[in-house]
């Protein structure tokens, strides 16, 4: 019988850009934009420049562009500080290992140069959609998002050092034997816990970023003939899933429908600079406010109504810092009705800070809802001092699949992002490009693009 390592390393080494659905690849070039616009606006950070000068210090032989930069730094210094940018805001795409894009991409762009011979935008899509597939069925195979990462793991670290293996094995066209030691080694390379969520400290902004160059790695190691364990799926002691979801493993969901059933598809966009979790509560509110028109000053309380899982991930009300801010849902709430939005402006700490903030989130309550499951979205209702109350649900958040934003929306997201670090019409030639990317013959010109102009980096925030 076939292994499921063996079905997923064919499935790597074998898949081409023919076999992929019209409507995958659309997807597939939606999310590529995103995730570099959400990475641009990434390289303003202060966190991201510390890491930059760490990497500096490093030295090492320069061949990967560093994106929103004149500078080109090693493969895996790029992988590492392009994860950092792509994640930095919470802008970056969900649903996939969690935070796919921001994995697999900086992964596959710092493959570049290591590829030996031009790379076609095909070529670079079909390895996006397999990272995003095996990052995805290794978040399943632990048991799901709410129950791997209800453990204590940050699947995007832990689950997505998968993708970026088998995106870049894929890329450079490693066999089967490769790919399978990739896999192994990734399984040890694997990483990323919450503890960041009980003080807003920066480890979630890394996560990403280590399972990007960590990824890498794995491909090039098992390029070099450096072997992985071949049990690393298998009911054994030292495997990952034994080890990592012993009781929560579903095994089977490695290579159900594979190369049929395509886990990019259920990946979403995100409007909103904040966890995904807090989406479809931002979403409820909003519609609120806009039906009634009430003013903040009317407000007397708002309830959410949650499940334990959802609680304990945003049920912070820590807003010092940005990565607390983000996960906060009494924030994003509050951002929404004080502040009309939840972008990245919200987020800014003249507003965090505000005073009439802390007023508005003390009008907020979170209270369990034991009728809803752990991946239940919260409904959200809203009292008003003159006694009204309006209560409202929404089951798919914007930016899913099912509610998806618009391409203006997406373009409009994109260029708000790309253009705070490039100029306004190399940010449209980017889009241009990675709108057509299955046209272009050498996806070196998307690294051009991605490059600074000039000598210096983007003025810090």
């Amino acid at each position: 019988m076939t292994s499921s390592l063996d079905q997923l390393t064919q499935f790597i080494a074998a898949t081409r850009f023919e076999q992929l659905p019209p409507a995958l690849v659309v997807q597939a070039k939606r999310h590529l934009l995103d995730t570099l616009g959400a990475a641009l606006a990434g390289t303003e950070s202060a966190l991201w420049r510390e890491c930059l000068t760490l990497a500096q210090e490093e030295g090492g032989h320069a061949q990967a562009q560093l994106w929103g930069s004149p500078l080109r730094i090693t493969p895996r210094q790029a992988a590492w500080l392009n994860g950092v940018a792509a994640h930095m805001y919470e802008l970056d795409d969900t649903g996939g290992c969690d935070h796919s894009g921001a994995v697999v991409l900086p992964a596959l762009l710092a493959a570049l140069p290591l590829a030996p011979q031009p790379v076609k935008g095909e070529a670079l899509l079909c390895a996006l959609v397999i990272g995003y597939d095996v990052g995805r069925r290794v978040l399943e195979a632990c048991g799901g998002y709410s129950a791997h990462n209800g453990a204590g793991w940050h699947s995007t670290a832990s689950c997505g050092v998968f993708g970026a293996a088998a995106a870049v094995c894929a890329l450079l066209q490693l066999n089967p034997a490769q790919c399978a030691s990739a896999l192994g080694i990734a399984a040890s390379f694997s990483s990323g816990l919450w503890g960041f969520i009980h003080d807003g400290s920066h480890t979630k902004k890394l996560h990403a970023a280590r399972a990007a160059e960590s990824g890498l790695q794995a491909a090039l190691l098992a390029q070099r003939g450096i072997r992985g364990p071949a049990a690393v799926f298998e009911p054994r002691w030292g495997g990952f899933l034994q080890t990592l979801a012993a009781e929560t493993q579903q095994p089977a969901a490695l290579t159900d429908g594979l190369g049929v059933v395509w886990k990019l598809a259920r990946c979403s966009i995100k409007p909103y600079a904040a966890c995904r979790g807090t989406h479809a509560a931002i979403d409820a509110l909003g519609i609120i406010l806009q039906q009634h028109a009430v003013r903040v000053e009317e407000i007397a309380r708002i309830v959410v109504g949650l499940n334990p899982f959802l609680l304990a991930m945003c049920g912070t009300r820590e807003r010092q810092s940005l990565a607390g801010a983000q996960m906060s849902l009494p924030y994003a709430l509050t951002a929404r009705a004080l502040y009309g939005s939840v972008e990245l402006a919200s987020y800014e700490e003249d507003k965090r800070l505000h005073p009439q903030v802390e007023a508005l989130m003390a009008r907020i309550e979170l209270v369990i809802d034991a009728q809803q499951g752990r991946d239940d979205e919260p409904w959200v209702r809203l009292e008003t001092v003159q006694g009204a109350r309006w209560q409202h649900h929404v089951t798919v958040p914007s930016g899913a699949p099912a509610n998806p934003l618009s391409d203006s929306a997406l373009r409009a997201k994109y260029r708000s992002l790309a253009t705070r670090v490039l100029p306004a019409d190399q940010a449209r030639q980017l889009e241009t490009i990675c709108m057509a990317l299955d046209e272009v013959a050498d996806v070196r010109d998307v690294a051009s693009l991605l490059s600074l102009p000039g000598a210096g980096l983007p003025a810090r925030n």
